[in-house]
Protein backbone atom coordinates (compact mmCIF):
# COMPACT_ATOMS: atom_id res chain seq x y z
CA UNK A 1 0.00 0.00 0.00
CA UNK A 2 1.28 3.41 -0.93
CA UNK A 3 1.38 6.09 1.73
CA UNK A 4 -0.11 9.51 1.04
CA UNK A 5 2.39 12.30 0.59
CA UNK A 6 0.01 14.72 2.37
CA UNK A 7 -0.21 14.49 6.14
CA UNK A 8 -3.59 13.64 7.61
CA UNK A 9 -5.77 16.64 8.18
CA UNK A 10 -7.36 17.22 11.56
CA UNK A 11 -10.80 18.09 10.11
CA UNK A 12 -11.21 14.67 8.49
CA UNK A 13 -11.83 13.03 11.85
CA UNK A 14 -15.14 13.65 13.61
CA UNK A 15 -15.46 14.11 17.30
CA UNK A 16 -18.57 13.75 19.48
CA UNK A 17 -18.88 17.53 19.81
CA UNK A 18 -19.20 17.84 16.01
CA UNK A 19 -22.07 15.31 15.97
CA UNK A 20 -23.84 17.21 18.76
CA UNK A 21 -23.41 20.50 16.87
CA UNK A 22 -24.80 18.94 13.63
CA UNK A 23 -27.80 17.42 15.44
CA UNK A 24 -28.53 20.76 17.16
CA UNK A 25 -28.41 22.61 13.84
CA UNK A 26 -30.78 20.12 12.17
CA UNK A 27 -33.20 20.27 15.11
CA UNK A 28 -33.18 24.07 14.86
CA UNK A 29 -34.00 23.97 11.15
CA UNK A 30 -36.87 21.50 11.70
CA UNK A 31 -38.30 23.58 14.57
CA UNK A 32 -38.07 26.79 12.58
CA UNK A 33 -39.70 25.23 9.50
CA UNK A 34 -42.70 24.12 11.59
CA UNK A 35 -43.24 27.73 12.67
CA UNK A 36 -42.86 29.24 9.22
CA UNK A 37 -45.60 27.69 7.05
CA UNK A 38 -46.92 29.05 3.72
CA UNK A 39 -50.49 30.27 3.47
CA UNK A 40 -53.04 27.55 2.62
CA UNK A 41 -53.50 26.99 -1.10
CA UNK A 42 -56.75 27.90 -2.80
CA UNK A 43 -57.87 26.64 -6.20
CA UNK A 44 -59.83 28.49 -8.83
CA UNK A 45 -60.95 27.52 -12.30
CA UNK A 46 -58.79 29.32 -14.84
CA UNK A 47 -60.69 31.83 -16.91
CA UNK A 48 -63.84 31.50 -14.84
CA UNK A 49 -63.66 35.18 -13.93
CA UNK A 50 -64.67 34.42 -10.37
CA UNK A 51 -62.55 36.06 -7.73
CA UNK A 52 -64.59 35.06 -4.70
CA UNK A 53 -63.79 32.00 -2.65
CA UNK A 54 -67.42 30.81 -2.56
CA UNK A 55 -68.10 27.19 -1.81
CA UNK A 56 -68.89 25.00 -4.82
CA UNK A 57 -72.57 24.65 -5.64
CA UNK A 58 -74.03 21.18 -5.08
CA UNK A 59 -75.62 19.44 -8.05
CA UNK A 60 -79.41 18.98 -7.86
CA UNK A 61 -80.51 15.75 -6.16
CA UNK A 62 -83.17 13.85 -8.17
CA UNK A 63 -84.67 12.27 -5.02
CA UNK A 64 -88.19 13.56 -4.54
CA UNK A 65 -88.43 15.29 -7.94
CA UNK A 66 -91.82 14.97 -9.66
CA UNK A 67 -90.75 13.58 -13.05
CA UNK A 68 -93.18 13.80 -16.01
CA UNK A 69 -93.61 10.02 -16.29
CA UNK A 70 -96.77 8.00 -15.61
CA UNK A 71 -96.13 4.74 -13.77
CA UNK A 72 -99.61 3.77 -12.60
CA UNK A 73 -99.41 1.70 -9.41
CA UNK A 74 -95.60 1.32 -9.55
CA UNK A 75 -93.16 3.92 -8.34
CA UNK A 76 -90.68 6.01 -10.32
CA UNK A 77 -87.11 4.68 -10.22
CA UNK A 78 -84.03 6.85 -10.85
CA UNK A 79 -81.76 4.31 -12.55
CA UNK A 80 -78.75 6.53 -13.21
CA UNK A 81 -77.69 10.09 -12.59
CA UNK A 82 -74.73 12.26 -13.50
CA UNK A 83 -73.93 15.93 -13.01
CA UNK A 84 -72.02 18.65 -14.78
CA UNK A 85 -72.32 22.24 -15.97
CA UNK A 86 -74.20 21.75 -19.22
CA UNK A 87 -75.10 25.36 -20.04
CA UNK A 88 -71.88 27.11 -18.96
CA UNK A 89 -73.44 29.18 -16.15
CA UNK A 90 -71.06 27.83 -13.49
CA UNK A 91 -73.81 25.86 -11.71
CA UNK A 92 -74.07 22.08 -12.19
CA UNK A 93 -77.12 20.41 -13.64
CA UNK A 94 -78.09 16.80 -12.97
CA UNK A 95 -79.21 14.45 -15.72
CA UNK A 96 -81.37 11.56 -14.50
CA UNK A 97 -82.35 8.36 -16.30
CA UNK A 98 -85.77 7.44 -14.95
CA UNK A 99 -88.19 4.56 -15.53
CA UNK A 100 -91.11 2.87 -13.84
CA UNK A 101 -90.12 0.24 -11.29
CA UNK A 102 -91.75 -2.66 -13.16
CA UNK A 103 -91.17 -6.18 -11.93
CA UNK A 104 -90.35 -7.56 -15.39
CA UNK A 105 -89.93 -6.58 -19.00
CA UNK A 106 -88.08 -3.56 -20.32
CA UNK A 107 -89.94 -0.43 -19.24
CA UNK A 108 -89.06 2.64 -21.31
CA UNK A 109 -86.71 5.24 -19.90
CA UNK A 110 -86.98 8.99 -19.66
CA UNK A 111 -83.90 11.24 -19.55
CA UNK A 112 -84.43 14.54 -17.74
CA UNK A 113 -82.21 17.54 -17.01
CA UNK A 114 -82.61 19.05 -13.53
CA UNK A 115 -81.52 22.42 -12.26
CA UNK A 116 -81.89 24.15 -8.93
CA UNK A 117 -81.98 27.91 -8.71
CA UNK A 118 -80.02 29.58 -5.95
CA UNK A 119 -82.18 29.61 -2.83
CA UNK A 120 -84.75 27.16 -4.26
CA UNK A 121 -85.79 24.30 -1.97
CA UNK A 122 -86.24 21.66 -4.67
CA UNK A 123 -84.72 21.04 -8.10
CA UNK A 124 -86.96 21.12 -11.16
CA UNK A 125 -87.03 19.42 -14.56
CA UNK A 126 -85.96 21.91 -17.25
CA UNK A 127 -85.60 19.58 -20.25
CA UNK A 128 -86.66 16.14 -21.46
CA UNK A 129 -83.97 14.52 -23.61
CA UNK A 130 -85.74 11.16 -24.00
CA UNK A 131 -89.49 10.86 -23.53
CA UNK A 132 -90.76 7.50 -22.17
CA UNK A 133 -93.49 7.62 -24.86
CA UNK A 134 -90.72 6.94 -27.42
CA UNK A 135 -90.30 3.40 -25.95
CA UNK A 136 -86.50 3.67 -25.59
CA UNK A 137 -84.24 2.17 -22.93
CA UNK A 138 -81.02 3.95 -21.98
CA UNK A 139 -77.61 2.32 -21.46
CA UNK A 140 -74.00 3.62 -21.40
CA UNK A 141 -75.10 6.96 -19.99
CA UNK A 142 -72.57 9.74 -19.14
CA UNK A 143 -72.13 13.48 -18.66
CA UNK A 144 -68.72 14.73 -19.84
CA UNK A 145 -67.32 18.00 -21.12
CA UNK A 146 -70.70 19.75 -21.10
CA UNK A 147 -72.44 17.00 -23.08
CA UNK A 148 -74.79 14.11 -22.31
CA UNK A 149 -74.17 10.83 -24.14
CA UNK A 150 -76.21 7.64 -24.10
CA UNK A 151 -76.87 4.46 -26.00
CA UNK A 152 -80.56 4.07 -26.80
CA UNK A 153 -82.22 0.71 -27.31
CA UNK A 154 -85.51 0.70 -29.21
CA UNK A 155 -87.77 -1.23 -31.53
CA UNK A 156 -87.97 -1.45 -35.31
CA UNK A 157 -91.75 -1.88 -35.21
CA UNK A 158 -94.69 -2.18 -32.81
CA UNK A 159 -94.61 -5.94 -33.43
CA UNK A 160 -91.28 -6.38 -31.60
CA UNK A 161 -91.91 -7.58 -28.02
CA UNK A 162 -91.02 -5.04 -25.34
CA UNK A 163 -88.66 -7.55 -23.74
CA UNK A 164 -86.34 -7.55 -26.71
CA UNK A 165 -85.24 -4.20 -28.20
CA UNK A 166 -83.79 -4.73 -31.68
CA UNK A 167 -82.49 -1.24 -32.56
CA UNK A 168 -79.39 0.39 -31.04
CA UNK A 169 -78.56 4.08 -31.47
CA UNK A 170 -76.04 6.47 -29.92
CA UNK A 171 -77.02 10.00 -28.99
CA UNK A 172 -75.30 13.12 -27.74
CA UNK A 173 -76.97 16.28 -26.42
CA UNK A 174 -75.30 19.67 -26.00
CA UNK A 175 -76.64 23.05 -24.94
CA UNK A 176 -76.61 25.39 -27.97
CA UNK A 177 -78.50 28.66 -28.42
CA UNK A 178 -80.79 28.08 -25.45
CA UNK A 179 -81.77 24.45 -26.11
CA UNK A 180 -80.38 20.92 -25.97
CA UNK A 181 -79.43 19.82 -29.49
CA UNK A 182 -79.20 16.10 -30.25
CA UNK A 183 -76.52 14.70 -32.52
CA UNK A 184 -74.82 11.38 -33.16
CA UNK A 185 -71.38 11.09 -31.50
CA UNK A 186 -68.48 10.69 -33.97
CA UNK A 187 -67.45 7.30 -32.53
CA UNK A 188 -70.97 5.98 -33.26
CA UNK A 189 -70.54 6.72 -36.97
CA UNK A 190 -67.47 4.54 -37.36
CA UNK A 191 -67.77 1.06 -38.85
Amino acid sequence: MQQSAVPELAHTHTSPIQWVATATAIAGVVALSSLLQPDPATAAQPGAGATSAAAPVAAPDPAGVDFPITCGPTKVLVEKKASGDLDGDGRPETVAVVRCDAGSGTPPSGVYVLTQAEGAKEPRVVATLVDPKDRLSVTDFAVRDGAVTATLLGYSSADVPSCCPDVKDSAKWQWKNGAFVRSTPPEARSV
